[in-house]
């Protein structure tokens, strides 16, 4: 397996910090996402790459193991367990793994190299497995079941509400098959989240912009919006201004897997100037305007 450099896909530094990479990731997914590149070959197959390069780096521990092993992360840990088991075994002769040793560990793994009896024995865990599941931003506003199918295996689970697009959540145990009776590998699931509603989702806020027709924005008045969660009554106060915002709170998002709590809905108002007037609407304007 070829050295993948995941830091130069996502175009960041060895020492990034974890917002430097979802913001990073964020920031190429809307580039490459096939929502806006569709037929776009190169571009999916970017889009592939830098999620597989952010479910590594996003997550502490395997980007941990990534910069210890490379290409060889994912069996970082067996070859840890190897190690300390020769270690013990060869405790009188203190003896360490070499190059060699570290070479031949990963060849007899993945077939090919010389195998002994004794290392034919050891337990390794199975290898993890890596999923996407594709969501529109109205299906992750209430947890509900999904069945996910991996290698011909059904896999009932539950998306949690509020779960964020790029967020990875692992399953234990529905990876690959274990090695001489080791344990099983691990599912990890990537969430591509689009948005086709009118809402803008930041973090657990959501925001939308509502038309005011002048008159109400003058005189003030009732009118109806929709959110997530149902139609709204909102009372508009006299003398609106043309970008004045309004909060509503606990209308946002679910906040993910603290269940009852919600961000806050964002409202921007905005005037629309009438057109198209007859004669008389535009004679009381003009006598508006001499009265100012």
């Amino acid at each position: 397996m070829a050295f993948i450099d995941y830091y130069k896909i996502l175009g960041v530094e060895k020492n990034a910090t974890e917002k430097d990479i979802k913001n990073a990731y964020r920031k190429l997914a809307r580039k490459y996402h096939p929502d806006v590149n569709p037929d776009n070959k190169e571009a999916e197959q970017k889009f592939k790459e830098i999620n597989e390069a952010n479910e590594v780096l996003s997550d502490p521990e395997n980007r941990k193991k990534y910069d210890k092993y490379g290409k060889d992360w994912q069996h970082g840990e067996e070859f840890k367990k190897a190690q300390q088991q020769r270690q013990a075994h060869y405790q009188s002769r203190r003896q360490d793994y070499s190059d060699t040793d570290y070479s031949d560990f990963f060849e007899s793994l993945f077939g090919g190299g010389r195998t002994s009896s004794r290392r034919s024995q050891a337990r390794f865990k199975g290898q993890d497995f890596n999923a996407e599941m594709h969501l529109d931003l109205k299906d992750v506003y209430r947890s509900h079941p999904r069945i996910l199918t991996i290698n011909d295996e059904k896999i009932r689970l539950t998306i949690p509400a509020g779960v964020e697009n790029g967020q990875v959540i692992k399953i234990a145990g529905k990876g690959g098959k274990g090695l001489n009776g080791g344990p099983n590998g691990d599912l990890y699931i990537t969430f591509i989240i689009t948005n086709h509603t009118h809402f803008k989702r930041d973090g657990n806020n959501l925001y939308t912009t509502i038309d005011l027709d002048l008159y109400t924005a003058l005189l003030g008045g009732t009118i109806t919006i929709d959110t997530f969660d149902g139609k709204v009554k909102l009372q508009i106060k006299p003398e609106t201004l043309n970008g004045t915002k309004s909060k509503l709170k606990g209308k946002g998002f679910p906040v993910y897997k603290k269940e009852g709590q919600f961000g806050d809905l964002i409202i921007t108002y905005h005037i629309k100037i009438p057109t198209h007037l007859s004669e008389k609407e535009k004679a009381l304007f003009k006598e508006l305007q001499n009265l100012r």
